[in-house]
C-alpha cells in the first residue's frame, strides 16, 4: 500500500508561499481598489452612472484624455523604438548621458515635470516665446497636454524594447543582406516582427500611464472645460465638491474604456506572437 507524502516536493521551492504573497499583494494593490470602485458604482446604480457620464463636459473630458493619450502613446511607440535602437546599436559621445536621461520621467515627480514644462513652453518661456514668434501656442492648449504625456510615456516604450534589441544579433541582418535583401526589407520582415510584441507592450504601458496622468498635465493644460480639461481633473473636482458618487461614475467610465483599449492591444500582441511562431 502506497502512502502519499504529506508534503509534495516541487522543482520550485517556496512556490505556494511566493504565490500566496503575490496574490495577496495583487488583491491589496489592484483588485480591492477596483472592487471598491465597482461596488460604489453598483450602489449608485447604472442609471445614475449613465446620467452622470452622459453630459457634454464629461464626454469632452473623456474624449480629450483618451484621444491625446492614444496619440502620445503612438508617438512614443515610433520614437521610443528608434531611440532604443540607437542606444543599443550605435556609439556616440554623450550616449550614457542620454541613456540615463531616458529614466528621468520615472524619478521626477509629476508636478515638478508639469511646472518645468510650463516654464519652458509658456508664452514667456524659452521655447514658448520662440513658438509664439511663428504664431504657435503650446502651453495651455492641447499641444501642451500632448507634450506632457509624451514626456511621461517615452521611457516605457524605450525600456521595454531595449532588451529585445540587445538580444537581436547583428548576424541576423548580415545573413539577410547576403541573401540579397535590402535594409528596408530586412527591417520590415526580419527586425520589426521580433520587436512587435515588446513594442506593443511598451505602447500599452505608455497609454495606461497617459490616460491617468494628472500632475504633469494640470499645470500646462489650462484646464478650460470642453477644451483642455482632462478626465482625471474632472474626477478631482467632483471629489473636492464631496460628490463621491459622480467621481466614482466618471472613474468607472474611464475604467471600462481603458479595459477595452488594453484588451484590444493584448489581443493584437497574442496575434503577433502566434504569427511569429508560425514563421
Amino acid at each position: 500500500m502506497l502512502i502519499k507524502p504529506l508534503v509534495r516536493r516541487t522543482a520550485m521551492p517556496g512556490l505556494g508561499l511566493s504565490a500566496g504573497i503575490t496574490m495577496a499583494m495583487l488583491s491589496i494593490v489592484v483588485l480591492l481598489p477596483i472592487g471598491a470602485l465597482l461596488l460604489q458604482g453598483a450602489q449608485f446604480g447604472l442609471g445614475n452612472i449613465w446620467d452622470t457620464v452622459n453630459r457634454e463636459r464629461v464626454w469632452a473630458a473623456l474624449f480629450l484624455s483618451f484621444k491625446l493619450a492614444f496619440f502620445a502613446a503612438l508617438f512614443n511607440l515610433i520614437f521610443g523604438v528608434l531611440l532604443a535602437w540607437v542606444l543599443v546599436r550605435y556609439r556616440f559621445p554623450g550616449k550614457r548621458l542620454i541613456d540615463a536621461a531616458v529614466d528621468l520621467p520615472f524619478a521626477l515627480p509629476t508636478a515638478v515635470a508639469g511646472i518645468a514644462l510650463t516654464a519652458l513652453y509658456a508664452p514667456n518661456g524659452v521655447l514658448g516665446s520662440l513658438a509664439a514668434q511663428i504664431g504657435w501656442k503650446i502651453a495651455y492648449t492641447q499641444w501642451g497636454i500632448f507634450l506632457a504625456l509624451v514626456f511621461v510615456g517615452l521611457p516605457f516604450v524605450t525600456r521595454t524594447v531595449q532588451p529585445v534589441v540587445e538580444e537581436i544579433e547583428t548576424e541576423v541582418e548580415e545573413v539577410s543582406a547576403t541573401l540579397g535583401a535590402s535594409r528596408f526589407y530586412t527591417m520590415r520582415h526580419v527586425i520589426l516582427p521580433m520587436l512587435t510584441p515588446a513594442a506593443l507592450t511598451g505602447f500599452a504601458l505608455a497609454l495606461a500611464r497617459a490616460v491617468g496622468e494628472y500632475g504633469s498635465v494640470i499645470f500646462i493644460a489650462g484646464n478650460i472645460p470642453l477644451k483642455t480639461e482632462i478626465a482625471p481633473l474632472l474626477i478631482v473636482i467632483q471629489l473636492e465638491e464631496f460628490n463621491y458618487d459622480a467621481a466614482g461614475a466618471i472613474g468607472i467610465a474611464m475604467l471600462v474604456i481603458s479595459f477595452a483599449m488594453l484588451l484590444s492591444i493584448n489581443l493584437i500582441q497574442i496575434f503577433s506572437r502566434r504569427r511569429i511562431g508560425h514563421v
